[in-house]
């Protein structure tokens, strides 16, 4: 098999593929020959040197694949070889073969392009969690979203829509036409000032749910921002990142800004903060299983369509990379094998 290492931590340029003997699934275990892995933005902090919960290097990171199982164990009930599914591995998922316990791989929808179901799992997880799953979305709220350009972004704009939400989308100019054709009635120029943006676009009023990958200050802004009853989630820390390679002095910073909010603050205001890493929640199969069996359904009713900006070939990792860096993706950016069909 391949697999794309982070050798060390630094640029994109540390990343490499290797070659290893295949693995062999266990009493429980399914093989997936990998036809595409998803990027997220934990792969880039991990690479960085700036994720705690990656592998020290060298590691392989990913956590979602597509592809057609080759190889089950003699435990294995729920799938067959040929089977097309979703895989989505704690770590490991920069592999072009990969095994995963059965609990961790969800069949795909016949209609599914294997680029959609890499394209998935991460984010619209993330996305539904924070919306619908803890967050009970109300119909026709006020919702603004961080990084709305991005994968978890416009996975949040596809579900708010489904509650006919009023949806605020911050990201660059450049990507505002884009967001309004997904649906984004509001975007909002991450360059300028969001908040006297958001203030001014909801007559003051504010609004009820806040979605935040980037923490430091604008978790403290996010907060000022909600309406009565709001919420404000925190989803990553995208602000300590300064750049491609590790600044330990400006992350330091990042946190320094984080304010600190008291419970009898909270219940004053009438607000509520949460936070959602799913990569910690990986381990709570059955939560997970209900909630990708509704996006399923979701995408099964055409409610949802992961979208795909690029595609790179596994060999084309580091321009993956900086691709992601260089604020040029619009939704998911992913690595498919050399050589692999699609």
């Amino acid at each position: 098999m391949r697999q794309i290492w982070i050798t060390k931590p630094g640029p994109p340029e540390v990343l490499q593929v290797r070659e290893a003997p295949d693995p062999t699934p266990g009493p429980d275990q399914v093989r997936i020959r990998v036809r595409a892995a998803g990027i997220n933005f934990a792969d880039l902090m991990a690479r960085v040197g700036l994720y705690p919960d990656a592998p020290k290097p060298p590691c392989v990171v990913g956590y979602e694949v597509s592809g057609v199982i080759d190889a089950v164990g003699p435990k294995v009930a729920r799938f067959a070889v040929g089977d097309r599914v979703f895989g989505m591995p704690r770590f490991g998922g920069y592999s072009d073969t990969l095994v995963v316990s059965e609990s961790q791989a969800f069949r795909m929808p016949e209609k599914m392009t294997f680029e959609e179901a890499a394209a998935m799992p991460v984010v619209y997880l993330t996305a539904h969690h924070m919306m619908l799953f803890t967050g009970n979305l109300r119909r026709g709220s006020r919702v603004l979203i961080h990084s709305a350009a991005g994968g978890v972004g416009l996975a949040a704009i596809e579900l708010a829509k489904t509650r006919d939400c009023e949806i605020y989308g911050v990201a660059s100019a450049g990507k505002h036409e884009f967001l309004r054709q997904r649906g984004c009635q509001h975007p909002i120029d991450g360059a300028g000032d969001h908040v006297a943006e958001v203030t001014r676009a909801t007559g003051g009023k504010g609004v009820d749910l806040v979605l935040d990958p980037v923490g430091g200050k604008s978790w403290s802004e996010g907060y000022a921002l909600l309406a009565p009853a709001g919420r404000l989630v925190a989803f990553g820390l995208s602000a300590a990142a300064s750049g491609k390679k590790r600044n330990l002095i400006h992350a330091l910073r990042q946190l320094m800004q984080i304010k600190s909010y008291s419970p009898r603050v909270l219940m004053d205001d009438n607000k509520t903060i949460s936070g959602c890493n799913m990569g910690h929640l990986f381990g709570e199969v059955g939560m997970l299983a209900e909630q990708f069996e509704a996006l399923v359904g979701l995408y099964d009713a055409d409610k949802i369509h992961p979208h795909v900006d690029r595609s790179f070939p596994f060999s084309e990792a580091a321009a993956a990379h900086h691709y992601l860096h260089d604020r040029k993706a619009k939704g998911k950016v992913l690595l498919v094998p050399d050589g692999a069909a699609s």
